[in-house]
């Protein structure tokens, strides 16, 4: 029997790349030069791990943190996972935007932190960052209808969830890893310390 056969579009270089930044993640593979994307500071960097930690910290299984999702967040950005190189449309936003008019996320968050706390974010005791991270994202989550211009919290988190869902700790060990399944179950029995499926992404909230 023939088998019919349907053009595919090309994926574009970034989208290559971006793929490669989650592959590398998940493998513990080191990404090319080429793909290296806006190389974050010391500072940057440290505040993206503790944010990521933040948003999913150690229990039984790695943190965000542990695992390496602050690093994989400034390859993310910098190829446009999650619409961020999508020009910025928000209030104004001097000395944030890309020369193509996108945001750059990382220092965002950065400045919006450090004016959460009125001083230096990242000299906070961890119980008060975790406030002021709590408190942002209560703000760009509200329990009513959302916001009219999403506050650029909401890409960040979904790419920390993202990063953490598709590293090996957040695959194989936060959720529960099934290779090959046997069969289809439309309804499995919920019992306590049950977690989701890796094979289910519509078991992974990304708000």
């Amino acid at each position: 029997m023939q088998h019919l056969r349907h053009k595919q579009p090309r994926a574009t270089r970034r989208e290559v790349l971006a793929g490669a930044a989650i592959f590398a993640l998940a493998t513990g593979l080191p990404m090319p030069a080429s793909a290296a994307g806006e190389a974050p500071s010391p500072r940057i960097a440290l505040l993206l791990k503790t944010v990521a930690q933040i948003v999913i910290p150690r229990s039984d299984t790695p943190g965000a943190g542990d695992v390496g999702v602050g690093a994989f967040l400034p390859l993310a950005f910098a190829h446009g996972l999650e619409g961020t190189r999508e020009p910025w449309r928000g209030a104004a936003a001097p000395g944030l935007l890309r020369a193509d008019g996108s945001l750059r996320h990382d220092l965002w968050l950065d400045q919006e932190l450090n004016r959460r706390a009125g001083r230096d974010f990242l000299a906070l005791p961890p119980a008060q960052q975790a406030k002021i991270v709590a408190q942002l994202d209560a703000e760009a989550f509200p329990a009513g209808p959302p916001p009219s211009a999403p506050s650029p919290w909401v890409a960040i988190k979904a790419l920390i969830l993202t990063g953490y869902y598709t590293s090996e700790a957040g695959a194989s060990k936060e959720l529960q890893y099934n290779l090959i399944p046997g069969r289809w179950d439309a309804d499995i029995p919920l019992k306590p310390g049950a977690r989701a499926y890796s094979s289910d992404w519509t078991a992974v909230e990304f708000g």
